[in-house]
């Protein structure tokens, strides 16, 4: 009886050193990709999914201090949903041993889902959420893109300079943290360029909300000459045709949310000649960014969105990081450390989107591009405008 109950356990015990499971058993990294493959803006995670597998395809391996690696992606989906993005970290770090985390890449996902990250130490990269909440007090959460306190004035200085403006008008959802908190920020900048009370319409609306009418009625009664519109392609079409159709007639400003998804295919021509701020510029882009915008055509028949060079970046940066470890220990909590602290070191990552240093709060210093959408179409690059 006790010899059989030996080999028994020593059974087990030879099946937990020899599991493929187990973290560095198979001589594979795992990345997770916490990203909205359903849901509202589903478009995001394609994006997101399309930039990881063509990363994937041409890194299948990465060598980390003199030890090759099989890289391994595995995607949940967040449905889009604030709930659903937590309980797809939670899964990702406690039941799938991943490495580190890619995504979530809306802010309204990204702020809830970071907390659960950081509280059980996994180094998470968000490639495309700009709310300042994503990163604060969390050293083991990062970000890709510039974030809001520095686009809402790139916004307000534009609207000034480049489009005349002397008073403003904004639209934006006030349930979510996107673009409730850049409309705060374009409200402050703009009426420190301009004066209390310039920006003489501040409108909003609530999630899944389809009529503007009287959002608009106000908007166009308020003699605003440019309006600010920090939403999500899926939104942008509804509000630009509530606009026109209540008489609205003058400039229309976006922000980088426009640049992730279909926006031309929901808009079409209700969306040409206007301009948003954002993190590259397809056409006309040179080097690298030319050639992963190739890449992605040839293989996906489309030009890629910002969510998507966004997402190539991220990836870029964690993998570098990866390797900046000088080698894994093969115990998961602190290899997971180690990333973090090679993440927080990087400097002058060059990335499709800009170059990127890391600042001590987890985010990058880069520049943003103002485009303008052009009568084909397309996002053309107009002005780079950099921090000060």
């Amino acid at each position: 009886m006790r010899k059989g109950l030996m080999l028994v356990m020593l059974g087990v015990v030879l099946g937990l050193v020899m599991s493929p499971c187990a973290w560095g058993a198979d001589s594979s990294i795992t990345i997770g990709f916490n990203i909205p493959l359903t849901g509202d803006n589903p478009d995001v995670g394609a994006s997101s999914r399309n930039a990881a597998e063509m990363y994937l395809k041409k890194n299948p391996s990465i060598d980390v201090g003199g030890k090759k690696y099989q890289l391994k992606f595995l995607y949940e989906d967040n449905e889009y949903k604030a709930e659903s993005a937590v309980k797809a970290n939670t899964k990702l770090i406690t039941a799938e041993d991943v490495l580190a985390i890619v995504g979530p890449q809306s802010s309204s996902q990204a702020v809830p889902a970071g907390e659960i990250a950081n509280n059980l130490a996994t180094p998470m990269i968000s490639p495309w959420s700009t709310n300042p909440n994503t990163t604060l007090d969390r050293p083991y959460v990062f970000r890709g893109c510039f974030l809001d306190p520095f686009q809402g004035p790139v916004a307000a200085d534009f609207a000034t300079e480049d489009l005349g403006a002397k008073k403003a008008a904004v639209l934006y959802d006030i349930a979510a943290d996107y673009p409730k908190g850049l409309a705060e920020f374009f409200k402050a900048a703009f009426e420190k360029l301009h004066g209390a009370g310039s920006v003489v319409a501040f409108e909003s609306f609530t999630t899944g909300d389809k009529d503007f009418s009287a959002q608009m009625t106000s908007i166009v009664a308020s003699g605003a000459d440019v309006l600010f519109v920090p939403q999500y392609y899926s939104e942008v079409p509804l509000v630009i045709r509530a606009a026109k159709e209540m008489g609205w007639t003058k400039d229309i400003l976006g922000s980088d949310s426009w640049g992730g998804g279909d926006l031309m295919g929901l808009c079409g021509d209700d969306c040409k000649g206007y301009y948003f701020s954002t993190h590259y510029a397809a056409a006309g882009a040179k080097g690298d960014t030319k050639a992963f915008i190739d890449a992605y055509k040839t293989t996906y028949g489309k030009t890629p969105d910002d969510v998507a060079a966004l997402t190539w970046d991220s990836l870029g940066l964690m993998v570098q990081a990866m390797k900046d470890t000088g080698g894994l220990s093969g115990d998961i909590k602190a290899d997971r450390t180690k990333v973090k602290d090679a993440l927080a070191a990087i400097k002058s990552y060059p990335g499709i989107t800009g170059g990127m240093t890391f600042t001590a709060d987890g985010d990058p210093k880069k520049c943003a591009v103002v485009v303008k959408i052009n009568d084909e179409g397309q996002f053309a690059f107009h002005k780079s405008v950099c921090p000060k």
